[in-house]
């Protein structure tokens, strides 16, 4: 946590250093990157292995269900910086009620995401730019899954991104830092690294593929919590039609695996789905 913090510190006293010495305006944007909502099959794998995890996608019945969300950013940019907030909010819940049975309730996605980040613009690769990063982060859900308790995480990351380029929006090999205090009688800190990417690929006029993916390997830990994570992969997939010039009809697939140090088995989540989606970017 001490790491943590220290790196918070460093980053509040960087940028207004940074800013100061600016040669030009900045920018300010505000990127709706999605408001959506997204009808989905949700096929789980060793679920009752992970049945304990806080993590709502490795827990969750195989179900049908409909999934919102909202992903936004503030961006400030200038000659030499980008500085990038992010708030993002996804949710999806399945209510089923069997014959002479009672009702039960799943989530299959439940996250909050509060971010900012901060990149330097050192160099150039074709139309993009590259430098180092730094990143803090707050993850936590809007409800505990079942018996489990609500997942709560400081995070930060330091290391080299490629951003802003034609088709790669974002590339980065960062290590990073958790501070775990999701069980009250055991605050967890982990240390470990990732690599993120984001593209955008037009296939014809009102047609693009986008896509994600991220993987977080975890190398250390100051406490034995048989459901943290050793590795999580998180990849997603969508073909976007233009609608109009802000909405989108996206067929997608998203796949997330991961391992928990409990156990031998492997917790997965497969979503195949249907996403009606808005995007917009406003110049502030």
């Amino acid at each position: 946590m001490k790491t943590l913090f220290k790196s918070l510190l460093l980053g509040v006293a960087f940028v207004p250093a940074l800013a100061l010495a600016e040669e030009t305006a900045p920018t300010w944007q505000l990127d709706v990157r999605e408001i959506s909502l997204s009808y989905s099959n949700t096929t789980v794998g060793n679920a009752r292995e992970y049945s304990d995890s806080p993590i709502s996608a490795y827990s969750a019945d195989s179900q049908y269900n409909i999934v919102g969300k909202l992903d936004a950013f503030l961006n400030r940019s200038d000659e030499k910086s980008f500085w990038s907030n992010n708030l993002m909010l996804n949710y999806g819940k399945l209510k089923i009620k069997p014959v002479d049975e009672e009702e039960e309730t799943s989530e299959s996605a439940d996250k909050i995401w509060l971010s900012t980040d901060y990149a330097l613009k050192l160099w150039k690769y074709k139309d993009a730019d590259i430098g180092p990063f730094a990143q803090l982060a707050f993850q936590t859900e809007f409800t505990a899954n079942q018996d489990s308790p609500r997942y709560k995480a400081f995070s930060g990351r330091e290391g080299l991104k490629l951003f802003e380029g034609k088709f790669v929006k974002d590339l980065y090999l960062a290590a990073m830092q958790e501070y775990d205090f999701t069980y009250s009688d055991k605050k967890t800190m982990k240390h470990g690294w990732e690599i993120g990417l984001r593209a955008e690929y037009p296939i014809r006029e009102g047609v693009k593929l986008s896509g994600s993916a991220k993987y977080t390997d975890y190398v250390h830990f100051s406490e034995f919590v048989p459901t943290d994570l050793r590795y999580d992969l998180d990849l997603t997939a969508k073909m976007e039609v233009a609608l109009t010039d802000t909405l989108a009809f996206a067929p997608y697939v998203s796949y997330r695996r991961g391992q928990a140090r409990g156990t031998d088995k492997v917790g997965t989540n497969l979503m195949v789905g249907l996403q009606l989606k808005y995007a917009d970017l406003f110049d502030l």
